[in-house]
């Protein structure tokens, strides 16, 4: 990293402005001065559904009419393309400037920015937060690859670093959970503060897609993002849950319970003397993922057992209240994220959801396309041909052009 800078946490007044500016606006569909647009077809091997289908799909139409290849010999198994994306796709290198912000309850979370992004890019271009998965962060090869992806097009990029992942630095007893909304609406904030005229879009994988998708959904109203993707979202905890303790699933399992034992070892001081319900000896020598929030995470943000956290946390219960455009990505073999977890009726029922399900793909595997097999996943470029065509008709005629379609016209 170049360079750290502490910041402080300051009241939403931008989001604020954005979310107003929002409920006075006219939604695309229902202008009539807008072209209308025919349903554009997509390749039989993706499914691809939701109630905001016609409104975006005009945006993925050459990407979608291909058929999904997955990578011969690695996509054939799932679990083959889970573990090779892991371990062999490319880690681009990508220089990054470190801001700390200090949130609200005097904790820490580190925001990775671009190095040298401010040096060309205008202050009204679009910005990209990103959101790693379950003990990931900025050295991830799926995030680094984005990151170019966006830079590419133009796009300012930071790495939302949650507590204790990435390096970030942990100043209180408390990580972050599936849930906790706290620090993602204070880094959104924070980044629109500094960017007071770029419009502001997300993109989760994995856990930080739940987390991102509970978000939209539980601050539909006074969301200052103009749009967002979730990829790989396990969406219904319980679900995952069940499958995360079935055959080959126990190995990552146990994988990613050791991420989160050697995060807690380096922090394991602010965890003394806690008393309460927690069992530290339990989080400290977890076995499972399940055993850590047992531990841990569930009593830390307020829940009666880890059923309960699991249930409560998943994101499936709140996508029916997503109010801007948001595409999810999945594949129908995640052997982490559950197809049948997966909440069709809710996004077909939303006007500004559309999913795109993938016949393979693993878990933040994706090894198909014109980069395969060790360079970007195949969503990268469709996540950014959504988010730049959002960005392309943000404004039509001074005015927002993809509000949500649920709003009352005023």
């Amino acid at each position: 990293m170049a360079r750290v800078a502490f910041a402080t946490s300051s009241p939403p007044l931008i989001s604020s402005v954005r979310t107003l500016r929002r409920h006075f606006s006219a939604f695309a569909a229902a202008n009539p001065k807008l072209p209308e647009m025919s349903r554009p077809s997509h390749h039989s091997s993706l499914e691809v559904i939701g109630g905001g289908s016609d409104r975006f799909l005009p945006a993925l139409k050459d990407s979608l009419a291909k058929p999904y290849n997955a990578f011969p010999l690695i996509g054939f198994n799932r679990h083959v393309e889970t573990i090779y994306a892991a371990f062999y796709r490319s880690v681009p290198s990508v220089r990054l400037r470190r801001e700390c912000l200090r949130t609200k309850d005097n904790g820490s979370v580190a925001l990775d920015w671009v190095a040298g992004d401010d040096s060309y890019l205008p202050p009204e271009s679009p910005i990209l937060i990103l959101l790693p998965g379950l003990t990931g962060g900025s050295q991830d090869s799926y995030v680094r690859h984005m990151l170019l992806r966006a830079q590419s097009k133009k796009w300012r990029c930071v790495v939302f670093n949650s507590r204790g992942c990435g390096d970030s630095p942990v100043t209180t007893p408390q990580f972050y959970s599936a849930s906790f909304l706290g620090d993602i609406g204070e880094v959104i904030d924070h980044v629109g503060e500094k960017f007071p005229k770029a419009n502001l879009y997300a993109a989760g994988w994995s856990l930080g897609g739940n987390i991102l998708v509970n978000y939209l959904g539980q601050e539909s109203h006074n969301c200052p993002l103009t749009a967002a993707v979730s990829l790989c979202n396990p969406f219904d905890l319980v679900i995952a849950d069940e499958d995360f303790h079935k055959g080959f699933n126990n190995v990552y399992d146990k994988a990613l319970s050791k991420s989160l034992r050697r995060i807690f070892s380096k922090h394991s001081l602010l965890f003394e003397d806690i008393g309460g319900e927690f069992n530290i000896p339990l989080a400290a020598n977890a076995e499972t993922v399940r055993d850590f929030d047992d531990g841990l995470t569930r009593v830390s943000f307020g829940f009666k057992s880890v059923d309960e956290y699991y249930s409560k946390s998943s994101s499936s219960k709140h996508i029916k209240h997503v109010r801007i455009p948001l595409l999810c990505i999945q594949a129908a073999n995640d052997p982490i994220a559950p197809d049948r977890g997966i909440p069709r009726d809710d996004i077909k029922a939303n006007p500004n959801c559309v999913l795109i399900v993938t016949p393979r793909g693993g878990h933040l595997g994706w090894v198909a396309g014109e980069e395969a097999p060790n360079g970007a996943p195949w969503t990268d470029q469709v996540v950014m041909e959504f988010l730049q065509y959002v960005e392309n008709r943000e404004t039509i005629n001074g005015e927002r052009s993809f509000d949500d379609a649920h709003q009352i016209q005023v």
